[in-house]
């Protein structure tokens, strides 16, 4: 029986924001045609980091082979995948001077290699062009094939991350396709290839408080270096519903835990995503 769970009135604000960066970076995503999970996902802190001249590219286009209830990331038969999309992703790092960027992608169930391959290539591609910029990629399951991630590792990002998204129990309901064991795979295959690994996870979506300790040590055992958990915010009326709404002390109270447990950073707020104060992450001795 699933735990009960009432809605509170602690549903964060979200503050927006419009400068010239911000308009230079939509401008250049526009004129790339690129996709960024930044607008496909819906994400609370857009205004903030495009503000700063910061996005997360989505790459092998904007269509999902998974239909996961949470993501309100488009559902149906993707186009075939634009070969050129590494120079256009290349050239946008280029052109917003970043330091830093994040790159993830939609799943390519349909795709031999999962689209690993453009994976590895769009990585090449960014090094290539823009020597001094680190990365970092936040990657499908690729069903768990090791070739295929490898390809990624050998590719040679700075940080690798994978989302465990929710606790074991809600896996099944709410991650189409995904298997909990198979993403806390992912990660240990990262972190056994010796590259920063990281993962990150919602709440508000019906676990328990116990719960999210447990997948906390889950995680910590698979090798996770870096571990983020925001609350789960609906993006469109047709994603499951938030269950609960959790407060500033309970996040403060899960980071504390998180690195009592032994992850060495733990971003844990209401607003937080994957990607966020992603450049920060590198600081941490691998």
């Amino acid at each position: 029986m699933e735990p009960k769970s009432k809605i509170n009135n602690n549903k964060p604000k979200i503050k927006l924001f419009i400068d010239k960066k911000y308009l230079s970076v939509k401008n250049i995503v526009r004129k790339n045609s690129l996709h960024t999970i930044c607008s496909s996902g819906n994400c609370p802190n857009i205004t903030e980091c495009w503000g700063r001249g910061t996005a997360t590219f989505m790459i092998l286009g904007n269509i999902c082979t998974r239909s996961c209830r949470f993501c309100s990331v488009e559902t149906g038969k993707p186009n075939k995948p634009d070969l050129d999309e590494p120079n256009k992703i290349a050239q946008a790092v280029f052109l917003m001077n970043l330091k830093h960027c994040v790159i993830t992608s939609v799943d390519r169930d349909d795709l031999d290699d999962g689209g690993s391959g453009l994976w590895s290539e769009s990585v090449k591609a960014i090094k290539l062009k823009n020597p001094g910029t680190t990365i970092e990629t936040l990657i499908p399951d690729f069903n768990g094939i090791k070739n295929n991630i490898q390809l990624i590792i050998d590719s040679n990002p700075e940080i690798i991350s994978h989302n465990i998204e929710t606790v074991r129990r809600l896996t099944k309901s709410i991650r189409n396709k995904s298997i909990y064991d198979r993403s806390l795979n992912v990660i240990k295959i990262i972190k056994d290839a010796g590259i920063i690994s990281k993962s990150g996870m919602m709440v508000g979506l019906g676990e328990t408080e116990e719960e999210i300790y447990t997948t906390m040590d889950d995680l910590l055992k698979a090798g996770c270096d870096i571990f983020t958990i925001g609350q789960y915010l609906q993006p469109t009326k047709n994603n499951i519903s938030v269950k609960h709404y959790y407060n500033d002390d309970d996040f403060e109270k899960f980071k504390q835990i998180g690195l009592q447990k032994g992850f060495k950073i733990v971003e844990s707020s209401k607003l937080i995503r994957t990607s966020y104060n992603a450049e920060k992450h590198l600081l941490i001795n691998n």
